[in-house]
């Protein structure tokens, strides 16, 4: 099965020994985003709310750069610090939908990288 690394500067450069996302086949695997700004590279973390929206446009440019969007989704993971937070992340997280909505799991974690609040990973076919 032949391998594609997906990599755009419309979503933060990783800060560790991976890529963005790779494509293999028609599965696309995305990394877990959390909310740097990728023109800025500054964390946009003022609130849950804003947090997450910069995470989910994160996945939708890395979706885009792929050739797809949040219909091909199929699997989302969030990892998430406080489970107080999770209606509001579901809250943003849902209008990045329109009627499907991928199979998934919240897990709330003891830490995050750069102490965000939330990450999310996807998996995507097209």
């Amino acid at each position: 099965m032949e391998k594609q690394i997906i990599n755009t500067n419309n979503a933060p450069a990783p800060i560790g020994p991976y890529n963005q996302a790779i494509k293999a086949g028609s599965m696309l695997f995305i990394s877990g985003q959390i909310a740097l700004n990728p023109e800025s590279g500054q964390l946009e973390k003022d609130d849950i709310i804003t947090e997450t929206h910069r995470v989910m446009q994160n996945l939708r440019n890395i979706l885009t750069e792929a050739g797809m969007d949040f219909s091909d989704v199929v699997k989302s993971t969030i990892f998430i610090m406080n489970m107080d937070d999770f209606s509001q992340i579901n809250e943003v997280y849902g209008k990045y939908f329109s009627g499907y909505f991928p199979a998934r799991e919240t897990v709330q974690v003891a830490a995050l990288p750069k102490g965000v609040n939330v990450e999310i990973s996807m998996i995507a076919v097209k």
